[in-house]
């Protein structure tokens, strides 16, 4: 493949989902981020790769799947089908879903242990681990802590173990250096600041194996049947080895990734591990990490015993997919933590999406009906520039490309009030109410453009409607009321 063609290939990833409990919101928030950015990549005519996937090996889902009463790759068949279903109820257009237990992943892993052999060695290992997070914790961690993972309640055990271990200092300058001059991008700048500050005053090698008499569910290192892969550093190589590394097309054209999706929890891990791995194997970096914040319920931290968890599914089964996008995108922001409510959705649900977007359908909809006998005439091209709209989407500020267009649909409302269609029917001037309600259906259609990476369905819906000189009535509105939604629906607890 030329060069040039190689430009526009778009690659997207998500981080892979650990599949020791359900899908979460913030699974959801992560999925639609990158499925924005596949979407829009689509709608410029690149060719697009978007891969998403689950992580299955280690420890802890070995613990899980004994809780179970059933075997590691039974409970990991079940827990990963939970993510694909989760991302169709979504409409999310990931063209991957790699699973680190298929096996063409723990060949290619195994692969990729042997190409950095240069870069690993063995050594004698003391520190403290904790099972739930699959990685050790520092001395200054474990004080701070009182010797007790914060987050699963559990004490860290002290380990002495002979592991291999990743030259991770060795590419610490490299990797500083790219992520400075945005050769490695990291969004947003206080992301990039933070990672820097970590690796100032250099990176120190990791352990990158687990004794196979500790850990059994893992990928075997290549040469040693003693020692499994740590599922960390496995994990990570899902981005390659989706594409077919080291030898498919796929690898050769689409490598390095335009965007990958990440949290802020894992930022270590895809800002230095990841790009020591690349450079370890003599890869580019990716191009940029746009890294998420997390979301809160009702402005706290969503607990089980705080009763105010909310799971997608509870979500969608009351309001489309659509409307949930919507929320994520504009409401939670892009660069930031963000929060979630029901009462917030639900208003959002009627304020914005109904009686704004979906009125302005309406109103249009209904006059051409009346007036035109449904005939619209010639459509003009759309009129507003979309260099600032295309510049938020390029900087991953989703929010802000929304309220961008938020704008241009309230603008459609005041141009109905102010041109009042109604009285110039009333004038026996049909040349200017034609051109009135053209106006207005190209505006629609321009919306339905920029929209299309956020809300694919109702961009549809607004095309069908209108695209084709005619309209064509749809047999419910474009955010049908139900009424099981009226009022706005508490979060189950448990």
């Amino acid at each position: 493949m030329t060069g040039r063609l190689l430009d526009m290939n778009y690659y997207v990833t998500t981080s892979i989902p650990y599949v020791n409990g359900a899908p979460h919101i913030g699974h959801a928030l992560e999925f639609i981020l990158a499925d924005v950015l596949a979407r829009y990549a689509r709608a410029q005519k690149k060719p697009v790769i978007f891969s998403t996937g689950t992580d299955e090996h280690g420890g802890k889902i070995a613990e899980k799947a004994q809780e179970h009463n059933m075997t590691p790759q039974a409970y990991v068949d079940q827990t990963s089908q939970t993510f694909r279903t989760l991302q169709k109820e979504l409409n999310i257009s990931n063209d991957r879903f790699v699973r680190t237990t298929d096996t063409g992943h723990e060949k290619r892993a195994q692969l990729i242990w042997q190409a950095l052999a240069k870069d690993i060695y063995k050594s004698s290992y003391e520190g403290w681990y904790c099972t739930g997070c699959e990685s050790y914790k520092t001395e200054a961690e474990v004080k701070e802590t009182k010797g007790i993972c914060p987050d699963h309640n559990r004490n860290y055990e002290k380990l002495v173990e002979e592991n291999y271990f990743f030259k991770l200092s060795t590419y610490a300058e490299t990797i500083k250096k790219a992520i400075e001059d945005d050769s490695f991008k990291i969004v947003p700048a206080h992301k990039k600041h933070e990672i820097l500050n970590v690796i100032k005053d250099g990176l120190t090698d990791i352990s990158i194996s687990r004794p196979k008499e500790k850990i059994t569910w893992g990928v075997v290192v290549p040469g040693d049947e003693t020692q499994v892969m740590y599922v960390w550093f496995e994990a990570l190589m899902n981005y390659i080895t989706v594409l077919g590394y080291p030898e498919h097309e796929d690898y050769k054209n689409f490598w390095p990734a335009n965007v990958q999706v990440i949290g802020k929890d894992i930022l270590r891990f895809h800002a230095a591990i990841w790009p020591g791995m690349l450079l370890g194997l003599g890869l580019p970096l990716p191009q940029t990490l746009f890294v998420h914040g997390h979301i809160t319920m009702d402005d706290k931290k969503m607990s089980k015993s705080l009763g105010n968890v909310v799971t997608p599914h509870e979500i969608l089964a009351m309001y489309p997919a659509d409307v949930l996008r919507y929320y994520f995108l504009r409401h939670i922001p892009s660069y930031d933590d963000g929060n979630f409510s029901m009462q917030r959705l639900h208003d959002s649900y009627n304020n914005e999406l109904a009686n704004e977007l979906g009125n302005a359908v309406q109103r249009t909809l209904a006059m051409i009906v009346k007036y035109q006998n449904g005939m619209i005439g010639t459509i003009p091209p759309p009129k507003h520039d979309r260099a600032q709209y295309e510049q938020a989407m390029d900087d991953c500020k989703f929010d802000r490309a929304l309220d961008m267009i938020w704008s241009q649909v309230r603008g459609l409302n005041q141009y109905i009030d102010e041109q009042k269609p109604w009285a110039v029917a009333k004038t026996n001037d049909p040349e200017h109410l034609r051109e009135i309600l053209a106006d207005q259906v190209s505006g629609l259609l321009e919306i339905a453009g920029l929209l299309e990476p956020f809300m694919p369905q109702t961009a549809t819906k607004i095309r069908h409607i209108f695209e084709e000189g005619v309209v064509h009535v749809p047999s419910e509105s474009l955010f049908p009321r139900r009424d099981d939604i009226q009022q706005a629906p508490k979060p189950v607890t448990g």
